[in-house]
C-alpha cells in the first residue's frame, strides 16, 4: 500500500505522538509498504528550528525508508494558546498550499490528532485526491481544553465540537489510542464499527531490561548511591508537576533520594524557579533529550513518574511513556486515575496513587525505598506484561489490517 500519514510533529521532535508514529511507519515499510510523512519543520517544544531546517519553505528527506515531507509553518515555544494555535493553522495552510497535488496518489492517509487543524486539511486533501482517510485521536479535542478550564465561551466550544463530529463522521475509521475514548466518540453518534482501539505501545528492542547505569548518574551529577524518582516527559499543565515538587520539599531533608526532571515545556522555567527558592538540592532538572536518550536515562532511575493532573477528562488519558518505563522494567508511582489506573493495576508494575496528592507520592517513595525486593518484581512484572500487550511491532500490524479494510472497502 502507499500510506500518507499527516501529524504535526514528526522526529527528530521528541515525544509520545513522534514516537508511535516513527515507530510505526518504519515497521510498514519493513513490512514492504511505501509510507510518506507529511509534517511540519522540527522545533517542538522549545520552538527553535534546528540550523539544517531553518529557511525552508519545503523540503524532503528519508528516516528508515520513510519518505517525509516537511513543511513551512509558524515555530513557537509549547507554550499559550494562542501561539500554538497559530502554529497549527500555518501548518495547515502550508500542507494545503504545498501538497495537494504533490506526489502519486496514496491508496490511504492517516491523521493524527490533535490538532483539528491537521485534519481538516486532510478531509480537503482526502476530497480532492479521492483517498479514504483514518483519523487518529490521541487527546480529545476540545474536551481537555474545556476540562482544563482553557476554553470557556460556549459557542465557540459548540462550533468545535461540531467541526469535531464533522470530521469523525468523513473519515472511513476512527482510531483512538484508549477504549475510554472510544466509548466518548461512540456516545457522540459515530457508530462502533468505524471505531477501532489501537493503543500505544512500546518497542521491545529499544526498551530493554538493565540495572541502574551508575555510570550516567555520575555524568549527570546524580548522588550514585541515592534513591532516585524520574519524571521524564512534557512539563506541561496536564502533568500535575508542581504537586510532585510538593513532596521533594516533603522529602528534603532526606539527604538519599533524589528527584530527576528531565524535558521541557510551559511550566517548566516556574518549577526551576520554585526549586530553586525553597533550596530544594535534591531536585535536578535535565533538558529534553532525544527519544534514545530519554529511553537510557530512564535507567538512572529505581522508580519512574507517571503524573496527570486531576481533572475529570484525564480519567481516560492513557501516559504512554507509562509502557516504556514497563518495558524496561522499571517500577512505576502512577498518580492518576481511570483507565491507565486500571491497566497499571492489572500489571502489578506500579504503586497508584490518588492524582496531585504529594503526601500520597511521600508514602509511595518512602514504600519502594524500603523494600528493593519489591521494586525489582514490580519491574519484572511491568516488562511481562508490555511484551504481551504493548509491542508497538503487533500494535503496527494490526493498523495495517485495518488499513487493508479501509482501502478494500473503497
Amino acid at each position: 500500500m502507499k500510506i500518507n500519514v499527516i501529524c504535526h510533529y514528526y522526529p527528530p521532535e521528541i515525544g509520545a505522538p513522534q514516537a508511535r508514529l516513527s515507530e510505526m511507519a518504519s515497521e510498514w515499510v519493513k513490512q514492504g509498504h511505501n509510507v510518506t510523512v507529511l509534517t511540519g519543520l522540527p522545533n517542538h517544544p522549545t520552538g527553535i528550528i534546528p540550523h539544517e531546517y531553518r529557511g525552508k519553505i519545503f523540503m524532503e528527506e528519508t528516516r528508515d525508508g520513510v519518505r517525509i515531507w516537511r513543511h513551512w509553518l509558524y515555530a513557537t515555544p509549547n507554550e499559550g494558546i494562542l501561539k500554538k494555535t497559530l502554529a497549527h493553522i500555518s501548518f495547515m495552510v502550508s500542507l494545503i498550499c504545498l501538497s495537494l497535488f504533490r506526489g502519486k496518489r496514496p491508496d490511504v492517509i492517516i491523521v493524527s490528532s490533535p490538532n483539528f487543524f491537521s485534519v481538516i486539511s486532510t478531509y480537503i486533501l482526502s476530497g480532492v485526491r479521492r483517498v479514504p482517510y483514518i483519523f487518529e485521536v490521541r487527546d480529545l479535542w476540545p474536551g481537555i481544553f474545556i476540562d482544563l478550564g482553557v476554553l470557556k465561551n460556549k459557542y465557540l466550544i459548540k462550533i468545535l465540537e461540531s467541526v469535531e463530529l464533522f470530521l469523525y463522521r468523513k473519515s472511513a475509521a476512527v482510531v483512538p489510542v484508549t477504549n475510554e475514548f472510544a466509548r466518548d466518540i461512540e456516545r457522540r453518534g459515530i457508530s462502533s464499527d468505524k471505531i477501532e482501539v489501537i493503543t500505544n505501545g512500546a518497542d521491545l528492542d529499544t526498551c530493554r531490561l538493565s540495572p541502574i547505569n551508575t555510570l550516567l548518574r555520575s555524568q549527570l551529577g546524580i548522588p550514585e548511591d541515592n534513591f532516585v524518582i524520574s519524571y521524564t516527559g512534557a512539563h506541561g499543565i496536564s502533568h500535575g508537576l508542581r504537586k510532585v515538587l510538593e513532596a521533594a520539599e516533603y522529602l528534603k531533608d532526606e539527604k538519599d533520594i533524589s528527584f530527576v526532571f528531565v524535558g521541557e515545556g510551559a511550566v517548566k522555567k516556574e518549577l526551576v524557579k520554585t526549586a530553586e527558592k525553597k533550596g530544594l538540592k535534591n531536585v535536578i532538572f535535565l533538558p529534553g533529550r532525544k527519544r534514545e536518550e530519554a529511553v537510557e536515562l530512564y535507567r538512572v532511575a529505581d522508580v519512574c513518574l507517571v503524573p496527570l493532573r486531576d481533572v475529570p477528562g484525564f480519567n481516560a488519558f492513557i501516559p504512554s511513556k507509562m509502557f516504556e518505563i514497563m518495558a524496561c522494567g522499571k517500577p512505576i508511582i502512577a498518580s492518576l486515575k481511570g483507565e491507565s489506573a486500571d491497566i497499571l493495576e492489572r500489571s502489578e508494575a506500579a504503586l497508584v496513587i490518588p492524582p496531585e496528592d504529594p503526601e500520597e507520592l511521600v508514602k509511595a517513595v518512602r514504600i519502594l525505598k524500603g523494600d528493593p525486593a519489591r521494586c525489582a518484581q514490580m519491574g519484572e512484572k511491568g516488562r511481562r506484561f508490555a511484551e504481551e500487550h504493548y509491542d508497538r511491532k503487533k500494535l503496527a500490524g494490526r493498523y495495517l489490517e485495518l488499513m487493508g479494510k479501509v482501502v478494500g472497502a473503497r
